[in-house]
Protein backbone atom coordinates (compact mmCIF):
# COMPACT_ATOMS: atom_id res chain seq x y z
CA UNK A 1 0.00 0.00 0.00
CA UNK A 2 1.26 3.67 -1.07
CA UNK A 3 2.00 5.48 2.52
CA UNK A 4 -0.04 8.81 2.86
CA UNK A 5 0.45 10.71 6.10
CA UNK A 6 -2.69 12.70 7.30
CA UNK A 7 -2.19 16.43 9.15
CA UNK A 8 -5.48 16.42 11.32
CA UNK A 9 -6.28 19.84 12.46
CA UNK A 10 -6.95 20.63 16.14
CA UNK A 11 -9.34 22.46 16.64
CA UNK A 12 -12.24 20.76 14.18
CA UNK A 13 -15.57 20.46 13.84
CA UNK A 14 -18.57 21.47 16.11
CA UNK A 15 -17.95 24.72 17.69
CA UNK A 16 -20.31 25.55 21.13
CA UNK A 17 -22.81 27.63 18.91
CA UNK A 18 -23.78 24.27 16.98
CA UNK A 19 -23.55 21.89 19.50
CA UNK A 20 -25.98 24.54 21.51
CA UNK A 21 -28.24 24.62 18.60
CA UNK A 22 -28.33 20.53 18.27
CA UNK A 23 -28.81 19.88 21.77
CA UNK A 24 -31.75 22.49 21.94
CA UNK A 25 -33.67 20.63 19.18
CA UNK A 26 -32.49 17.29 21.09
CA UNK A 27 -34.35 18.86 24.28
CA UNK A 28 -36.90 20.33 22.64
CA UNK A 29 -38.28 16.82 21.05
CA UNK A 30 -37.36 15.09 24.47
CA UNK A 31 -39.45 17.78 26.32
CA UNK A 32 -42.84 18.40 23.78
CA UNK A 33 -42.47 15.22 21.52
CA UNK A 34 -42.24 14.73 17.94
CA UNK A 35 -42.95 16.45 15.67
CA UNK A 36 -40.73 19.88 16.99
CA UNK A 37 -40.42 22.21 13.61
CA UNK A 38 -37.36 24.33 13.11
CA UNK A 39 -37.10 27.30 11.21
CA UNK A 40 -34.47 26.86 8.50
CA UNK A 41 -31.17 24.34 8.81
CA UNK A 42 -30.38 24.42 12.56
CA UNK A 43 -26.81 24.40 11.11
CA UNK A 44 -25.24 24.01 7.76
CA UNK A 45 -24.79 20.67 7.27
CA UNK A 46 -26.68 18.17 6.13
CA UNK A 47 -26.02 14.88 8.34
CA UNK A 48 -26.52 16.82 11.15
CA UNK A 49 -30.56 18.03 9.93
CA UNK A 50 -31.21 14.38 8.57
CA UNK A 51 -30.02 12.56 12.09
CA UNK A 52 -32.40 15.04 14.13
CA UNK A 53 -35.45 14.54 10.84
CA UNK A 54 -34.91 10.81 12.50
CA UNK A 55 -35.72 12.05 15.60
CA UNK A 56 -38.82 13.99 14.66
CA UNK A 57 -37.93 17.29 14.08
CA UNK A 58 -39.27 18.86 11.08
CA UNK A 59 -37.36 21.85 9.24
CA UNK A 60 -39.40 24.63 7.30
CA UNK A 61 -38.56 27.65 5.53
CA UNK A 62 -40.66 29.77 7.33
CA UNK A 63 -42.83 30.23 10.15
CA UNK A 64 -46.12 29.95 8.26
CA UNK A 65 -45.40 26.59 7.50
CA UNK A 66 -45.70 25.59 11.34
CA UNK A 67 -49.07 24.74 13.34
CA UNK A 68 -49.64 26.77 15.70
CA UNK A 69 -49.77 23.93 18.26
CA UNK A 70 -46.24 22.36 18.25
CA UNK A 71 -43.03 23.99 19.11
CA UNK A 72 -40.60 25.52 16.66
CA UNK A 73 -36.55 26.58 17.21
CA UNK A 74 -35.02 29.32 15.34
CA UNK A 75 -31.80 28.53 13.77
CA UNK A 76 -28.17 28.87 15.40
CA UNK A 77 -27.66 31.60 12.37
CA UNK A 78 -30.77 33.78 14.09
CA UNK A 79 -33.55 35.34 12.89
CA UNK A 80 -35.28 38.93 12.15
CA UNK A 81 -37.46 40.62 15.11
CA UNK A 82 -39.88 39.46 12.91
CA UNK A 83 -39.98 36.22 12.86
CA UNK A 84 -40.23 35.97 17.13
CA UNK A 85 -42.86 38.91 16.85
CA UNK A 86 -44.90 36.86 14.46
CA UNK A 87 -45.06 33.58 16.65
CA UNK A 88 -45.62 35.49 19.67
CA UNK A 89 -48.63 37.15 17.93
CA UNK A 90 -49.78 33.73 17.17
CA UNK A 91 -49.42 32.45 20.89
CA UNK A 92 -46.94 29.46 19.47
CA UNK A 93 -44.05 27.81 21.92
CA UNK A 94 -40.37 29.08 20.54
CA UNK A 95 -36.81 28.27 21.54
CA UNK A 96 -34.38 30.42 19.91
CA UNK A 97 -31.10 28.54 19.40
CA UNK A 98 -29.46 31.47 17.78
CA UNK A 99 -25.50 31.06 18.02
CA UNK A 100 -24.77 33.83 21.76
CA UNK A 101 -22.24 35.32 19.64
CA UNK A 102 -24.66 36.43 16.78
CA UNK A 103 -26.68 37.99 19.26
CA UNK A 104 -24.23 40.06 20.36
CA UNK A 105 -23.81 40.94 17.12
CA UNK A 106 -27.56 41.93 17.10
CA UNK A 107 -27.07 43.80 20.29
CA UNK A 108 -24.30 46.12 19.01
CA UNK A 109 -25.81 46.81 15.85
CA UNK A 110 -29.04 47.76 18.37
CA UNK A 111 -26.69 50.00 20.40
CA UNK A 112 -25.10 52.00 17.30
CA UNK A 113 -28.89 52.34 16.09
CA UNK A 114 -30.00 53.79 19.25
CA UNK A 115 -26.72 56.11 18.95
CA UNK A 116 -27.91 57.96 15.63
CA UNK A 117 -25.24 55.85 13.99
CA UNK A 118 -25.63 54.43 10.22
CA UNK A 119 -24.60 51.15 10.62
CA UNK A 120 -22.17 48.98 8.17
CA UNK A 121 -22.74 45.15 7.82
CA UNK A 122 -19.62 43.25 6.31
CA UNK A 123 -21.16 39.74 5.14
CA UNK A 124 -22.70 37.59 2.47
CA UNK A 125 -25.70 38.64 0.58
CA UNK A 126 -28.24 36.22 0.82
CA UNK A 127 -26.75 34.53 4.47
CA UNK A 128 -29.46 33.40 7.02
CA UNK A 129 -27.04 35.15 9.59
CA UNK A 130 -27.03 38.58 7.45
CA UNK A 131 -30.59 38.42 7.03
CA UNK A 132 -31.16 37.88 10.35
CA UNK A 133 -29.03 40.43 11.43
CA UNK A 134 -29.72 42.96 9.05
CA UNK A 135 -33.43 42.08 10.42
CA UNK A 136 -32.75 43.59 13.59
CA UNK A 137 -33.54 47.02 12.74
CA UNK A 138 -35.60 48.75 10.18
CA UNK A 139 -34.94 48.33 6.73
CA UNK A 140 -32.61 50.97 5.18
CA UNK A 141 -30.06 51.17 8.39
CA UNK A 142 -27.72 49.04 7.81
CA UNK A 143 -25.38 48.75 4.57
CA UNK A 144 -24.35 45.57 3.70
CA UNK A 145 -20.37 45.46 2.02
CA UNK A 146 -19.03 42.30 0.95
CA UNK A 147 -15.56 43.46 -1.01
CA UNK A 148 -13.04 46.10 -0.80
CA UNK A 149 -14.64 47.93 -4.12
CA UNK A 150 -17.83 48.02 -2.30
CA UNK A 151 -16.23 50.09 0.79
CA UNK A 152 -14.87 52.35 -1.91
CA UNK A 153 -18.53 52.46 -4.09
CA UNK A 154 -20.23 53.32 -0.05
CA UNK A 155 -21.25 56.97 0.22
CA UNK A 156 -22.59 57.19 3.90
CA UNK A 157 -25.05 60.01 4.68
CA UNK A 158 -22.74 60.96 7.76
CA UNK A 159 -19.01 59.84 7.51
CA UNK A 160 -18.32 60.94 10.59
CA UNK A 161 -21.52 59.08 12.16
CA UNK A 162 -20.60 55.50 11.11
CA UNK A 163 -19.98 52.75 12.72
CA UNK A 164 -19.22 48.30 11.55
CA UNK A 165 -20.16 45.01 12.70
CA UNK A 166 -18.93 41.49 11.10
CA UNK A 167 -20.58 37.99 10.07
CA UNK A 168 -19.04 36.04 12.50
CA UNK A 169 -18.13 33.09 9.67
CA UNK A 170 -16.13 35.26 7.62
CA UNK A 171 -12.72 34.76 7.06
CA UNK A 172 -10.33 36.66 9.29
CA UNK A 173 -8.00 37.72 6.63
CA UNK A 174 -10.49 38.98 3.78
CA UNK A 175 -12.34 40.75 6.73
CA UNK A 176 -8.94 42.40 8.01
CA UNK A 177 -8.95 43.89 4.15
CA UNK A 178 -12.39 45.37 4.60
CA UNK A 179 -11.95 47.10 7.71
CA UNK A 180 -8.64 48.35 6.98
CA UNK A 181 -10.06 50.46 3.67
CA UNK A 182 -13.44 51.06 6.15
CA UNK A 183 -11.15 52.64 8.35
CA UNK A 184 -8.99 54.52 5.54
CA UNK A 185 -12.28 56.14 4.36
CA UNK A 186 -13.69 56.83 7.60
CA UNK A 187 -11.30 57.20 9.95
CA UNK A 188 -14.11 58.39 13.07
CA UNK A 189 -15.91 54.75 12.22
CA UNK A 190 -16.96 53.02 15.46
CA UNK A 191 -15.45 49.45 15.73
CA UNK A 192 -16.66 46.54 17.70
CA UNK A 193 -15.58 46.57 21.23
CA UNK A 194 -13.93 42.61 20.43
CA UNK A 195 -13.68 41.26 17.42
CA UNK A 196 -16.63 40.20 16.17
CA UNK A 197 -15.83 37.18 14.46
CA UNK A 198 -16.00 34.13 16.58
CA UNK A 199 -13.21 32.36 18.37
CA UNK A 200 -14.15 29.03 16.51
CA UNK A 201 -14.13 30.36 13.13
CA UNK A 202 -10.62 32.13 13.97
CA UNK A 203 -8.94 28.76 15.44
CA UNK A 204 -10.23 26.58 12.74
CA UNK A 205 -8.55 29.15 10.52
CA UNK A 206 -5.59 29.57 12.56
CA UNK A 207 -4.02 25.77 12.46
CA UNK A 208 -4.92 25.32 8.86
CA UNK A 209 -2.71 28.60 8.11
CA UNK A 210 -0.02 26.14 10.26
CA UNK A 211 -0.59 23.15 8.61
CA UNK A 212 -1.16 24.00 4.82
CA UNK A 213 1.93 25.01 2.88
CA UNK A 214 2.70 20.92 4.26
CA UNK A 215 -0.31 19.73 2.34
CA UNK A 216 0.09 18.27 -0.66
CA UNK A 217 -3.83 18.34 -0.69
CA UNK A 218 -6.03 19.67 1.78
CA UNK A 219 -9.70 18.39 2.54
CA UNK A 220 -12.18 20.29 4.78
CA UNK A 221 -15.04 18.40 5.65
CA UNK A 222 -18.67 20.83 5.35
CA UNK A 223 -21.58 21.80 3.78
CA UNK A 224 -21.78 24.15 0.43
CA UNK A 225 -24.00 26.23 2.16
CA UNK A 226 -21.64 26.67 5.39
CA UNK A 227 -19.86 29.90 5.01
CA UNK A 228 -16.99 28.80 8.04
CA UNK A 229 -16.51 26.06 5.88
CA UNK A 230 -15.78 27.92 2.68
CA UNK A 231 -13.63 29.83 4.12
CA UNK A 232 -11.10 26.78 5.58
CA UNK A 233 -10.80 26.07 1.68
CA UNK A 234 -9.85 29.77 0.41
CA UNK A 235 -7.44 29.53 3.84
CA UNK A 236 -5.50 26.52 2.59
CA UNK A 237 -5.21 27.81 -0.75
CA UNK A 238 -4.00 31.12 0.20
CA UNK A 239 -1.22 29.60 2.92
CA UNK A 240 -0.07 27.24 0.27
CA UNK A 241 -1.72 24.16 0.01
CA UNK A 242 -1.13 23.04 -3.78
CA UNK A 243 -4.98 21.95 -3.66
CA UNK A 244 -8.12 22.51 -1.64
CA UNK A 245 -11.45 21.05 -1.61
CA UNK A 246 -14.95 21.27 0.37
CA UNK A 247 -16.26 17.63 0.46
CA UNK A 248 -19.24 17.03 2.36
CA UNK A 249 -18.45 13.61 3.07
CA UNK A 250 -15.72 10.60 2.54
CA UNK A 251 -18.18 10.14 -0.54
CA UNK A 252 -17.71 13.22 -2.44
CA UNK A 253 -13.93 12.34 -2.77
CA UNK A 254 -12.73 12.22 -6.08
CA UNK A 255 -9.67 9.66 -5.93
CA UNK A 256 -7.27 10.88 -8.85
CA UNK A 257 -7.22 14.14 -6.46
CA UNK A 258 -4.88 12.04 -4.63
CA UNK A 259 -2.04 11.57 -7.74
CA UNK A 260 1.08 12.23 -6.28
CA UNK A 261 -0.30 13.20 -2.67
CA UNK A 262 2.11 11.88 -0.23
CA UNK A 263 0.29 14.38 2.79
CA UNK A 264 -2.91 15.55 3.26
CA UNK A 265 -4.27 18.38 5.29
CA UNK A 266 -7.82 17.48 7.24
CA UNK A 267 -10.15 19.53 8.78
CA UNK A 268 -13.86 20.31 9.34
CA UNK A 269 -16.17 23.17 9.72
CA UNK A 270 -17.98 24.44 12.37
CA UNK A 271 -21.36 22.31 11.48
CA UNK A 272 -19.80 19.04 10.38
CA UNK A 273 -20.01 16.05 13.03
CA UNK A 274 -16.77 14.58 14.04
CA UNK A 275 -18.10 10.69 12.95
CA UNK A 276 -17.56 12.56 9.13
CA UNK A 277 -14.22 12.74 9.84
CA UNK A 278 -13.52 9.17 10.96
CA UNK A 279 -15.66 7.99 8.20
CA UNK A 280 -12.70 9.82 5.97
CA UNK A 281 -9.84 9.07 7.67
CA UNK A 282 -11.31 5.04 7.45
CA UNK A 283 -11.79 5.41 4.06
CA UNK A 284 -8.07 6.79 3.20
CA UNK A 285 -7.01 3.59 5.46
CA UNK A 286 -8.98 1.28 2.84
CA UNK A 287 -6.96 2.43 0.02
CA UNK A 288 -3.37 3.88 2.15
CA UNK A 289 -0.85 2.84 4.54
CA UNK A 290 -2.04 6.04 6.55
CA UNK A 291 -0.58 7.26 10.13
CA UNK A 292 -2.21 10.67 11.22
CA UNK A 293 -0.01 13.70 12.35
CA UNK A 294 -2.95 15.94 14.74
CA UNK A 295 -1.41 19.53 14.71
CA UNK A 296 -3.16 21.45 17.76
CA UNK A 297 -2.98 25.43 17.70
CA UNK A 298 -5.26 25.47 20.91
CA UNK A 299 -7.71 24.59 23.64
CA UNK A 300 -11.61 25.00 23.25
CA UNK A 301 -13.62 25.21 26.61
CA UNK A 302 -16.59 27.18 25.69
CA UNK A 303 -20.04 25.90 26.54
CA UNK A 304 -22.95 28.23 26.02
CA UNK A 305 -26.32 27.52 28.03
CA UNK A 306 -29.18 26.00 26.83
CA UNK A 307 -32.43 28.53 26.97
CA UNK A 308 -34.74 29.12 30.56
CA UNK A 309 -37.64 27.30 28.82
CA UNK A 310 -35.78 23.83 28.29
CA UNK A 311 -34.77 23.62 31.51
CA UNK A 312 -37.80 21.60 33.11
CA UNK A 313 -37.06 19.04 30.14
Amino acid sequence: MTPLTILLAAPRGFCAGVDRAIQIVEEALTKWGAPVYVRHEIVHNHHVVSRLEDMGAVFVEELDECPEDRPVVFSAHGVPKAVPAAAAARDMVYVDATCPLVSKVHVEAERHHKSGREIVLIGHAGHPEVVGTMGQLPDGVMALIETVEDVRAFEPKDPANLAFVTQTTLSVDDTAEIVAELQTRFPEINAPHKEDICYATTNRQDVVKVMADRADLFLVIGAETSSNSKRLVEVAKRAGSNDARLVASAEDIDWTWFEGVETLGLTAGASAPEDLVQGLIAACRARYEISVEEITTTEESVVFKLPRILKTA
